[in-house]
């Protein structure tokens, strides 16, 4: 009796072009389509989104030279402190069909189903159609994936172009090929003007991987790598010399940076600084020592794993972990027993669980900065291991050690699935108890030598039960502000569901702690990352105007009775949608992560003689700003950038533009703003203009805003 050989074990070129089977493509077709109505469901629901980013969509769909910089205001006044690439698509579109949540979000939701088919096609080649299709169903239904890809950060752009790197490259290793090795380093570039250092990351297990495997001389190979590299910095780095030669005075502030430099700003803040959290300019966070990892989070092994973190993406790690193990080790003695000099098996486990085990243990260990949806980035990476793995495994499984490893690595599934879902007690508690027994009886099936098709359908049900119930849950509802979270509220967590901070938002979770001679105290008592600085009666430092007390309600139950700077006196609800109508979302501290909503008066007011004027109006931090243009469409200046701390413009600079008559209103309220003291310091120059506003401006309540109007002195 002859047995056919596992399809990691046939020579490449006869893996190359398979004949295909009548069921492939529609199962494809089926994949990709399930994929992209799981990611257009209700998408409209997030209206805006993150504000930050769709300001600056808005403004390079109406100015080209927003669009080159990635501008937050049509004016061109600062940057977004990212590079433009994540913007482009969204621009275009909105250039093409005009403003709205659809127009900004439906980009980022193709992506994602991008990302499904560059998964397929790649695993695919080595191990056959039916793991492409499990790797990129574990992709798909990876919750973090289905928030971030309904969601207008630059994270979707980054994970699609991770995955078609490591695509890239693996072709590059068939045969040693230059122009896939060129195109991967092309697409790292590419990686880099979308969130600059984050796509270097996944550099040094590749490039190992290359010179040491690829099939030609070691010579040919380092000048492959060579001209790869520079294929990559072509690709990233033309964008970076315009920008660094242009002069300052012509262009926007580089936001994010504290002396207008893309550079520093790459290496800074969105670099070093997020290794050690040494981050100049941020509101908070940061570990100091001690193995922790400041207001953002503990740092250290379990990270990935914790309550706030574990629901977004660690499903399938576990698994995906074992899996790469069982998979080297498969490949490594199927090779020896045939002796074929194919090692592109071997090679693909190798490449993505090198990006796998690099990207989890740089976010394991970060002291600056970290949200939990940056984990979206390893999505591809695990499941990617779980298509091929399962794979291997299920083509050995003839043999008893091979069943043993699926059998436990299902068992490991349907526990950890069993503990996230618990982390929910009210969230279908049913479940959590269905995934362990069907994960037992699965197992026990599975270690049948004779194991049905039966036994695995039930064993990938189980697998993908949990995370397919917290993906149905993040498309139900929309998503707005900075920080936002797939899945429902977990037990300490410190994530947002609904983006912003809570007492703003439909279902914030977590609160501040409080600070001195305030309260504030959210459902879950998470932590404001680095501390709520200034919570004393009467508004923080920095004097921002019309503070007095806001009590931020919503259903987090938040309070703050120091007050947030917001010139409302009440409630900050956040925006999203379009026209102003929120989704789940607060103006969390004064609209720094959750701009703020404008009312159909302050609308009116600035929009009335708005074309005599560059800006219509100034507010500090991008958020809030951010709020004001997209009700408006007219441009907005954001001072200090989206923390309020960079110092642009400076007060000499503000003089300026308010004696030429350039801004119309000064908006009370709005980000840390200057003075704060948050880590590494600021400038100042967000709290200097405020307070030289209040002395020397006539103070207009329009509806429930504060305005100063810059063209009319005080006594």
């Amino acid at each position: 009796m002859t047995i056919a050989a596992p399809p990691y074990a046939v020579p490449l070129r006869a893996r190359a072009h398979p004949a295909r089977a009548g069921w492939e493509r529609p199962a494809l077709a089926a994949l990709l389509l399930a994929t992209a109505v799981l990611y257009l469901w209700n998408l409209g629901s997030s209206g805006y989104a993150n504000s930050f980013y769709s300001a600056a969509v808005q403004a390079g769909s109406e100015s080209w030279k927003a669009f080159f910089f990635g501008s937050s205001d049509a004016a061109n006044s600062i940057t977004v402190d990212k590079p433009p690439a994540a913007l482009w698509p969204m621009a275009l579109s909105v250039r093409l069909f005009g403003l709205g949540s659809w127009q900004i979000l439906v980009p980022q939701a193709l992506m994602g189903v991008g990302t499904a088919g560059v998964l397929y096609a790649s695993v695919k080649r080595q191990f056959g159609a039916a793991a492409g299709l499990l790797a990129g169903a574990a992709f798909a239904l990876t919750p973090v994936a289905a928030l971030m890809f309904r969601f207008n950060n630059p994270d979707a752009l980054l994970t699609l172009l991770m995955a078609v790197t490591v695509y890239c490259l693996l072709r590059a290793l068939e045969g040693a090929h230059t122009t896939w090795l060129a195109a991967a380093g092309a697409v790292v570039g590419l990686a880099f003007l979308t969130k600059t250092l984050q796509a270097l990351v996944v550099l040094p297990p590749l490039a190992v991987l290359y010179a040491v495997c690829a099939p030609t001389r070691l010579r040919r190979r380092l000048g492959q790598l060579a001209l790869a590299g520079a294929a990559m910095v072509v690709a990233g780095g033309w964008w970076v010399a315009v920008v660094e030669l242009w002069p300052a005075s012509s262009r926007p502030y580089i936001g994010g940076s504290q002396h207008n430099s893309f550079l520093e700003l790459t290496f800074g803040y969105n670099g070093l600084g997020r290794i050690n959290g040494d981050e100049t300019g941020s509101v908070g966070g940061g570990g100091r020592g001690g193995g922790g990892g400041g207001g953002w989070g503990e740092t250290g092994l379990d990270r990935l794993f914790s309550s706030n973190i574990g629901g977004q993406i660690s499903w399938l790690l576990p698994a995906a972990l074992v899996l790469l193990v069982a998979g080297l080790v498969v490949t490594w003695r199927a090779r020896r027993a045939t002796d074929q000099l194919d090692s592109m098996a071997r090679a693909a486990f190798l490449a993505w669980g090198g990006a796998l085990l690099i990207t989890a243990g740089v976010f394991s260990f970060m002291q600056g900065i970290f949200h939990e949806y940056y984990t979206v980035a390893l999505a591809p990476y695990v499941a990617a291991l779980v298509g091929m793995g399962v794979s291997v495994l299920w083509e050995e499984r003839g043999a008893l050690p091979a069943r043993l490893t699926l059998a436990g690595t299902l068992l490991l599934t349907a526990g950890w699935s069993y503990v996230l879902l618990g982390r929910s007690a009210d969230y279908l508690p049913w479940l959590r108890w269905a995934v362990l027994a069907g994960g037992v009886l699965a197992a026990a099936g599975l270690l049948v030598r004779r194991a049905g098709r039966a036994a695995a359908a039930l064993g990938l049900a189980v697998a993908l039960a949990g995370p397919l119930a917290y993906c149905l849950t993040t498309v139900d509802s929309g998503h707005t502000g900075s920080i936002v979270t797939a899945g429902p509220a977990v037990a300490g967590g410190r994530g947002f569901p609904g983006g912003g901070f809570p007492g703003g938002g439909e279902r914030g979770r977590t609160g501040f702690p409080p600070g001195p001679g305030g309260q504030n105290q959210g459902q879950n008592g998470g932590q404001f990352p680095g501390g709520m600085p200034g919570g004393a009666q009467g508004g923080m430092p920095g004097g921002m105007p019309g503070g007095n007390q806001g009590s931020g309600q919503g259903s987090g139950q938040g309070s703050n009775q120091g007050g947030m700077p917001g010139g409302t006196g009440g409630r900050s609800p956040g925006t999203g949608a379009p026209n102003g109508q929120g989704a789940r979302g607060g103006g969390g501290m004064g609209g720094l992560l959750g701009g703020t909503r404008v009312d159909a008066k302050a609308e009116a007011a600035l929009t009335a003689d708005a074309d005599r004027y560059t800006w219509a109006a100034a507010a500090i931090g991008s958020q809030n700003a951010a709020s004001y243009q997209l009700a408006t469409g007219r441009p907005v200046m954001a001072i200090g950038g989206f923390n309020g701390s960079d110092p642009s413009p400076t007060l000499a600079q503000f003089k300026q533009y308010v004696a030429a008559g350039k801004i119309h209103y000064f908006i009370a309220g709005g980000g840390m703003g200057g003075g704060m003291g948050g880590p590494g310091g600021n400038s100042g120059s967000s709290a200097a203009i405020s307070t030289w506003v209040t002395e020397t401006f006539t103070k207009v309540t329009v509806g429930s805003a504060t305005f100063y109007d810059l063209t009319a002195p005080g006594a």
